[in-house]
């Protein structure tokens, strides 16, 4: 019986697939907006949607392109060939199952992360200028997320992935590989909590000036200070789900997959009531709120789980999310003083009060960031052993 089992074998090798399908993707779809733009600007929408359709077309051709090349080498290359009668032969029906289990899981994921915009365009609870106002909001507050926590949710599930064994308990595993899993865990989870409440906490302070000097004035009178603040405390549940969502996955077996998507199936269902009523509520700011909530639930499933997979070993990777009483103190004190700062040196004030508000965050911060090096040393030699030598051979 042959198998194909390339997962397996090298999940770095995808990861590389997916940067560079994820590239050729989105660069498709920057050259045809440009040039449908240029050449015919008053097709308005449909020059969004073919560049939407060009992104999925290239990713799709991608992968299939690369799943062909691979399937070429393994039984051209060797001298035998492809028959649909051997089809199991090929294929691991164990592996295809999970596989499908995870497409479920992505369906109902893709519901939770982007339900509040078929609520907002379906049952029309928003006009179109508060609409525009959120996708702003929501399209800056995200950068961070993109740039900063899902590389490093990706990268890191790989790692748990090939580290852990799928389905078994800490006591079937090799003590290191649990050791390494827990001690990796528990700095993830420290470094990601931290950065969450940093932008929290600077952000709620400075979101009116961002705001205005990215958008102006129509930005920053309006709701957009008020749904930007909002989303810095999102920011800190996208973090901590991110990576505890990692550890999740790349540690469940199919039949805990499954029962986690009967979980999300719930969540869906309940994120689409609590954003229809919360938008009524508190217009805009409500569809935040209901992805708090509900990332909120998310993460409480994960650290359910993270608890239980480690309860019969010594390792407790879940203290990562608990910062020093120091640096918890020296947060609440920035966050006072540039809340007091925004009040008395709001945008209205010139721009000689602008630059004692932001130098005010400034001071602020560089305090945060001298307590942190001072409080958190076992995440700093965490980072400079993880992510500094990277930084480095990228240099050179």
């Amino acid at each position: 019986m042959l198998t194909l089992k390339l997962s397996a074998n090298n999940p770095s090798l995808f990861s590389f697939l997916k940067v560079i399908a994820e590239s050729l993707s989105v660069v498709s779809k920057c050259v045809l907006t440009v040039i449908l733009v240029v050449l015919y600007p008053q097709w308005g929408l449909y020059i969004f949607c073919l560049a939407q359709l060009a992104y999925s077309v290239v990713l799709v051709f991608c992968f299939l392109f690369h799943s062909i090349l691979i399937m070429f080498r393994y039984f051209f290359i060797s001298g035998r060939l492809i028959s649909v009668l051997l089809l199991q032969t090929f294929v691991n029906w164990k592996e295809a199952r999970l596989t499908w289990s995870f497409f479920k899981q992505a369906f109902l994921k893709q519901i939770l992360t982007e339900g509040e915009r078929y609520v907002m365009t379906f049952l029309n609870v928003l006009n179109f200028g508060d609409q525009g106002v959120y996708d702003i909001v929501n399209n800056l507050g995200s950068l961070v997320a993109r740039f900063i926590f899902l590389p490093i949710e990706e990268s890191f599930y790989v790692f748990f992935a090939k580290v852990l064994e799928r389905g078994k308990n800490v006591k079937d595993q090799k003590k290191e590989d649990v050791a390494m899993a827990a001690d990796v865990l528990e700095s993830l989870l420290k470094l990601v909590l931290l950065t969450g409440l940093t932008i929290t906490v600077f952000g709620y302070a400075y979101s009116q000036l961002a705001l205005d000097i990215y958008g102006g004035s129509m930005l920053s009178s309006g709701t957009g200070p008020d749904l930007l603040r909002c989303y810095s405390l999102y920011v800190l549940f996208l973090a901590v789900n991110g990576v505890t969502e990692c550890f999740t996955f790349a540690s469940m077996c199919k039949e805990e997959v499954d029962r986690y998507n009967f979980v999300m199936l719930a969540l869906s269902f309940t994120f689409l009531c609590i954003s229809y009523f919360l938008t009524h509520w508190h217009g805009s700011v409500g569809f935040i709120l209901a992805n708090c909530f509900n990332m909120g639930i998310r993460i409480a499933h994960s650290i359910h789980y993270i608890y239980g997979y480690f309860k019969e070993s010594t390792y407790r990777p879940l203290t990562g999310l608990l910062p020093s009483p120091i640096l918890v103190l020296i947060y609440i004190i920035s966050g006072v003083i540039t809340g007091f700062s925004e009040v008395f040196f709001c945008c209205d004030k010139g721009w000689m009060a602008r630059l004692i508000h932001i130098s005010m965050g400034a001071l602020c911060f560089g305090t945060t960031v001298v307590t942190m090096f001072c409080t958190e040393t076992k995440l700093i030699h965490f980072v400079r052993s993880q992510f500094l030598p990277q930084y480095m051979k990228k240099g050179t």
